[in-house]
Formats: structure tokens, sequence, C-alpha cells
């Protein structure tokens, strides 16, 4: 006999998904619908500590509803219940930025929830009537403002049914497809025949899922890594291990790859659903993301509309992708970046860039909320990026003339604001000063030891071709506590949610509100700093003056989200070192680790080494970049066919292609693509064309380490035949890292690798692996850099590189006509 399956659904999702209606308007704040930051929390607690021992807080509440076979299981926690007078009251807590004033009438949704707590507690507690409290607190004044409210229980219960009813189809609808789907999993078998070592990179992945741990893969382009990724994580889907597979790029054009993954598993007969995430500002239909009904039509009543776009869609489509999203959205005339998001709550995976899961400001709060575990597979393709990226992410930064640019916009009109703004202006000056004070007292110290800045020289390698020199560096200073800047912020933070709910000029407002953004995310990061940060203030070239909470780790906070999954795999062609990023990426000591071998015959590529160039700062002039042309020139005389050259910045790209065009002649018959520093998406799409074209000419595309171009990119057999790497990528000194290099140097490790080393030796393994992407491939790799002689550099080659050549420019083109001719020398 089967078992009657149970659906869970918390009080607050099941309001505010099906009582929501209206339209989309970002003029409001916001923080009306959430409680706001970490002070939420805190307020909930004293505002329960203060109502005395009748008030009982963090109620658990639950109810059980008989729906077509199965039961909907409705739950919450009560902020609080108390007795006044012989009445129950439920008590819901509300921490808000913005003024009490403003608060005519309890939010509606806020008051929802309050009603769904009534009702459970009257009805399971024999109560004909109950009251309703809702309880408004600004986080700033911890001013108090209370709604309340009678209802009968006859009353209440009605309108809980009807809410219980209106989500039963939704519920019935998961629960039916759930089993068709794993049905269909059982049936799936891997689609290809396994290369070597895939079935075991397949099983690594099944076993650590089933372990519930975290993986790391290291595996050469065209080993199949990504079927040999998704296949087991779907299987074990099928098995009841996960409950949503997450599948999180950081470019789009590998969001390709994963959807493609998906329709070879249909083919099978795989009955699986999933969707691809879209940036607003590329899905919007509009020039402009205003969001607000006065701006955009779709934003005009499209709380009313959505939940028929989204049920129509998971019940008719497996396959979402940007396109048929913006089809759906335009049928039920609602906005299609936000009827994406609720759609990702009824597909088995989600296809989408990395801030949709880890980043604090955008990820998707319906799946990863604090304190929610939701059972999800994480598989993070080019995994080498979330290293940077989580940086970012978890970084903030605020700048004193930011502060008073607000303030003169509008010192005339909002004394309130002017005041509190002038008072954070304070602080920021007199770090400003001591900032320049110290950064005078350094130079002076450096002069007398004879060193600069960092006691480096040029000729240490630190540098790059982009560098400037020493001397001209930003001064900046590392800070301890910046407790008493953040609370002025909070302050400015208030009075700006007050300002934005009033002001009436669209132009200021939309000022303002990029200011407010700025502010919401300092104070965001300020409330996770720990000993994974440091804090400095700068004084910039140009005169501005930056006050800079930089994650110089952010293993820890990328923790928090990958905990509330069951199990994450990271897999990358460049995942090498795997310690630095096991130390970047996880707060775990226990994470697996597999290095997939390469399947690519030996035979079939050349792997060079000039060891008579090199890219030092020092080193750079006209002859320099005369010889890299030539190396260039000769490498495609070799063989026509299409090259990528890759070099470490956009100057260095055009100083060295002036004198190619100089050693160019007629009869080379080379045809050349550049790529421009602000390409937009339409531009690369046909900078990547140029190379599927048939031609009788060859194609030199001139890139940049890092890129667009330089990973993620899939042009096999002979639509690229060659790759000229010139320099070791490291990235430009600045402050930000050296900081990282200080950091890591006083953790005993080593600051230089993991500053400049690592992110630069990984920007040219990633150039290197677009040469040889299929089995059939033959190709040349050029690394032009003596410093890659070093052991530094060469401890982080992959294996596969092992039989690596050194040549110089004269007799480069008796080894490539040798490879060329009569195969590997």
């Amino acid at each position: 006999m089967k078992t009657e399956q149970t659906v869970k659904i918390s009080v607050r999702n099941l309001v505010e998904f099906i009582l929501r209606e209206g339209d989309i308007d970002n003029r409001m704040a916001g923080s009306m619908d959430r409680d706001a930051m970490q002070q939420g929390t805190r307020i909930h607690r004293k505002i329960q500590k203060r109502m005395g021992s009748a008030y009982r807080a963090e109620i658990l509440l639950k109810v059980q509803c008989p729906c077509d076979g199965f039961t909907l299981q409705v739950e919450g926690r009560a902020d609080g219940i108390m007795e006044e007078e012989g009445q129950t009251v439920i008590d819901e807590i509300k921490g808000v930025m913005r003024d009490l004033e403003l608060v005519r009438e309890p939010v509606g949704v806020h008051l929802a929830q309050a009603k769904c707590y009534a009702y459970i507690y009257a009805s399971q507690n024999g109560l004909e009537e109950i009251s309703v409290q809702m309880t408004y607190c600004n986080l700033e004044t911890e001013e108090i403002k209370r709604f309340r409210q009678q209802y009968q229980l006859e009353e209440l219960e009605h309108w809980f049914q009807d809410l219980v009813h209106a989500y039963e189809k939704w519920a019935g609808f998961q629960i039916a497809w759930k089993e068709e789907r794993n049905a269909s999993i059982r049936k799936t078998e891997f689609p290809f025949s396994y290369r070597a070592g895939q079935r075991d990179l397949a099983a690594s992945v099944y076993r650590t899922i089933l372990r519930r741990k975290k993986l790391f893969i290291q595996a050469p382009t065209g080993v199949g890594k990504t079927m040999a990724v998704v296949f087991p994580t779907v299987r074990a889907m099928g098995e009841d291990l996960g409950e949503k597979l997450f599948y999180l790029t950081a470019k789009t054009i590998t969001r390709t790859v994963a959807e493609q993954a998906f329709q070879t598993l249909r083919s099978q007969g795989l009955l699986f659903k999933s969707i691809t995430l879209t940036a607003k500002e590329k899905i919007c239909f509009c020039g402009e993301t205003e969001c607000n009904p006065d701006a955009c039509p779709y934003a005009k009543g499209h709380y009313d509309r959505v939940n028929d776009a989204v049920f129509d869609l998971i019940t008719s489509a497996c396959e979402m992708t940007r396109s048929v999203l913006e089809a759906q959205a335009e049928k039920f005339q609602v906005c299609p970046f936000e009827m994406a998001l609720d759609v990702s709550l009824w597909v088995d995976a989600v296809i989408c860039d990395y801030n949709y899961v880890f980043d604090p400001n955008a990820h998707l709060k319906r799946f990863f909320s604090e304190g929610n575990k939701g059972g999800y597979l994480f598989l993070i393709d080019e995994a080498h990026n979330l290293v940077e990226r989580g940086r970012e992410m978890y970084s903030a930064e605020i700048y004193k003339e930011d502060i008073l640019k607000i303030r003169r916009l509008v010192k005339t009109e909002d004394t309130r604001l002017a005041k509190r703004l002038e008072e954070c202006n304070r602080q920021l000056l007199e770090m400003k000063r001591e900032c320049e004070n110290y950064t005078l007292m350094d130079e002076v110290r450096s002069s007398r030891s004879g060193r600069k800045n960092d006691g480096r020289t040029l000729e240490d390698g630190i540098r790059n071709e982009n560098s400037r020199p020493a001397e001209e560096e930003a001064g900046y200073q590392v800070v301890e506590s910046v407790s008493h800047v953040v609370l002025k912020l909070m302050n400015v933070f208030g009075e700006l949610e007050r300002y934005l709910e009033e002001c009436q000029d669209p132009k200021k407002r939309e000022e303002v509100l990029d200011f407010y953004f700025q502010v919401r995310d300092f104070l965001n990061i300020y409330d996770i700093l720990d000993e994974n940060y440091t804090v400095y203030t700068e004084l910039e070239r140009k005169g501005r003056f930056k006050l800079k909470l930089l994650c110089v780790n952010p293993a820890a906070n990328l923790q928090k989200y990958l905990e509330q999954g069951n199990s994450t795999v990271f897999f990358s062609a460049t995942l090498l070192p795997i310690h630095y990023y096991k130390k970047l990426l996880s707060a775990a000591d226990d994470d697996y680790a597999v290095y997939a071998e390469s399947t690519f015959p030996a035979e079939n590529r050349l792997l060079l080494l000039g060891t008579d160039v090199s890219t030092r700062y020092t080193m750079r002039g006209e002859e320099m970049y005369r010889r890299i042309a030539r190396y260039i020139l000769e490498t495609i005389r070799a063989k026509r066919g299409n090259y990528m050259i890759f070099f470490p910045s956009y100057r260095f790209m055009e100083d060295v292609y002036e004198y190619f065009q100089i050693e160019l002649k007629e009869e080379d018959q080379i045809e050349c693509a550049l790529q421009s520093q602000y390409m937009g998406e339409e531009a690369r799409e046909i900078f990547l064309e140029t190379f599927e074209e048939d031609r009788e000419d060859s194609l030199a595309g001139f890139c940049v380490m890092g890129g667009i171009f330089s990973e993620g990119i899939d042009l096999t057999r002979d639509r690229l035949i060659g790759a000229v790497i010139v320099g070791t990528g490291l990235p430009q000194v600045c402050n930000d890292r050296e900081i990282l290099r200080s950091y890591f140097d006083s953790r005993k490790l080593s600051g230089f690798d993991y500053a400049y080393l690592y992110p630069g030796m990984n920007k040219v393994l990633q150039s290197a692996g677009r040469v040889i992407r299929t089995e059939e491939d033959r190709g040349v790799i050029l690394l032009l850099d003596e410093r890659f002689l070093g052991a530094q550099y060469q401890g982080t080659f992959p294996r596969e590189w092992s039989g690596i050549q050194t040549c110089r420019l004269g007799d480069l083109k008796e080894k490539l006509n040798h490879f060329w001719g009569n195969g590997r020398i």
C-alpha cells in the first residue's frame, strides 16, 4: 500500500507566494519586506525580553491539512504569544529601517503570517476568538508602533482553508512530477561510451554525493567532465540524495555546455526540468531596468498574473532557456526576470551565475535564506573563477567623495539626512588625515632603508608589463576598527530609507538610490567581518579616499551557503595547484580531490617554451616587442590555420601588434582580429564566428588572458591549431594584491604564490586549453617568457605538460616544421 506523502511549507513562504498582488515597484526602499540585515534578529530578542514572563517567545506551530492524495503541513514560529485580560494575542515582530510615521497599516503579507499563526493556535487550543498584534520596530531608534486586531475562529478558518486550497494544485504538481521524473531517471543510461577514466570520474561524483562531501576535480579539457559530473548527480537525485541541482558558472558562454548536457540526457528519455537564469539587464524587455509600473508595462500588475504564467510553464515545458522564458513572459505580460526566479522553485536544475547562490546581496533568498537547509547539490563549473568572484562578492567599500556628493545633493531640502551625512564625512576625514600621515612616514622609512614601497625590486618578477613604478602606488593604511564609522553609516541608512520614501524627483532619487545600495552593501559586509578580512583606508592617486572591507579568504563565507546543500563538486580544467583552491573555496579539511588524466595522444601536441623572451617591466621596449612579433609570425607561417595569441594586457597586445604589422609580409596571407576592451555581446559573437568560417588564409586572433576568449569557448579540429601565450599572467601590483601577499605570508603560506603566481598561471593554463579540444585535434602551444623555466612556475604545470621543450627564436622554425611534417619530435 502506497504511503501518503506529506508536503511541508513554511507559513511565510505560503503567504508570500499565494497572496502577493499588484505591481513590481523598486522605488520602495525595500526594508518593509525584510528583517533589515542581522539587526532584525537582535531586535526580536530585545523586544521579546521586554514583554515579561507572560510572553512566550518563538513558539513552533504547525498544522496538517488533508489534500487530494497528500497532506500539506504548514509550519512556522510565532514571534510571541501572550495572554492579556483573558484574551490570547499572537505577536508578529518586524524590524524596519524606515520612519514609523510612514507605516500607517500592517503590510499585507506580514499580517497574513500572523493570521496563520492565530488560526493554528486558536484551532488547536479551542479558542473561539483570538487577537493579532503587528509590532513594527525602527532598528535605528528602537521606536515601536503596534497594530492590533481581533478575529473569530470561524473567520480565520475560512480564510486559511482558501489559502491552502490555492496552494494545493502546486503541491500536487510537485509530487506527481517527482514520481514521473524519478521513474525516468532509473531508465536513463550514460549517453556515450565511457572515455578512459570517465567512468571513475562519474563514480567519484556519486560517492561524494552519497557521503555528503565536497569534491575538487582537476580534469583537462576534452575528458568529458561535464557529463561525468551531471549524469551521476541526476542519478543521485533519483535516489533522493538531493532535492535540487544547481549548476553554477562564471560566464554566460559556459552555461550553454550545461544546457547541452541536459538536452543529451533528455534525448535518452530523461524527464528533467531545467532553467537557465539570465541577468536582469540582459533579459529585460525595456531599454532601462526601471522596475516600476510607471516606466514598465510588465511591472504593472505583475504579481496579479505571474502565478498563472509560472504554472502554465512548469506544466508544459522541461527546458526553460532564455528564449522560452521571454516568450512566456510576453504571453502573460509579466517581467521575464522575476518570473524566471519564481519558475526556479519548481524545476529540478537551475543553471545560473555564481552570484545567485553566493552573493550576499543577490542570492536567491527563496533557497538560501538564513537557517534554511535545502538538500541542494552544487556543481560548480570553471571553479577557478570562484576565488576572485568570491572576494568581490564579500568585499565592500565606501568613498568619502560619494558621501559629500549626496550631501550636496540633498542639503537644501533634507537637513536631517544632510546632517547624518556630514557626521559620517567627518569620521572619514579624520581617517583620511591618518592615512596621509601614515603614507608620508612610510615613504620616509622607505627612502632611509633604500627600498621601494614593499622592499622588493622590479626584477623580483612581481610587477607585470602593465604595472606602474612603485613610487606611483597609492598610499594605504590597515585599520583595526571601523565601528565608529559603521554607527554613523547606520544613521545615514535610516535617513536614506525615509528620503527615498518621500522623494518625488526621479533624477535625484536615482542618484540617492545608488548610494543607498552602496551603504547597504557596506553594512551587510561589516556584519560578517572576521579573521578572513583586512580593513584598510586608501588615498587614491586621483584624490579619492576610500574605506574598504577586503575579503582575503572567501572560503568561510562560501561555506555558509554550501552547507545549506548536501554536496558540492568543484571542477575545472585548471584547478591547479589544488591545495590553493581547497584553501580558498572550502572551510572543511576532509574534502576529496581527483586528478583526471588527459586522454589526448601526446604526439598530437607540441608544447614549446621560448627562453629568449621576457615580459618583465624592465625588459619592455622595441627589441622585445619585435622579437615576440617574430615568434608569432614564425608559428603561423609553419602551418596555415587559425591561431590565438594571448597577452596579459590590452596595452601590451597593442604594442606587439604594431610590430607584428611591420614584420608582416604580403605573401604571409594572415588575417588579424583584435579583442577590444569594451566588446559587447554581439561583437564577441562576431569575433568567435571568424574562427568558424572557412578561409584560404591564416587567422590570428589577438586576445587578453583571463578575458572572454581565454576560457569556455570550444574551437575543435582545424578551427584552432595553435595558441601563443605571452607572459606569465601575473596580476598587476596594487594595494589589494599586496594586502593578500602580506596576509598569507603572516599565516606561513607563500604570499607571493597566493597573491600573484597562482592567479597568473591559471590564466596561462586557461589560454593554453583552447588548443586540443578533441582526441583528433593537433596543435601547438607556445609559452613566451623565460620565467616559465623557474621551478616555482613549472610546479604549477599540469602533468600532461611533462614533455615541454625549450626553444629560441633561431630554432623555432625547425621544431615547428618537424612537428607539422613528421609528427612529434
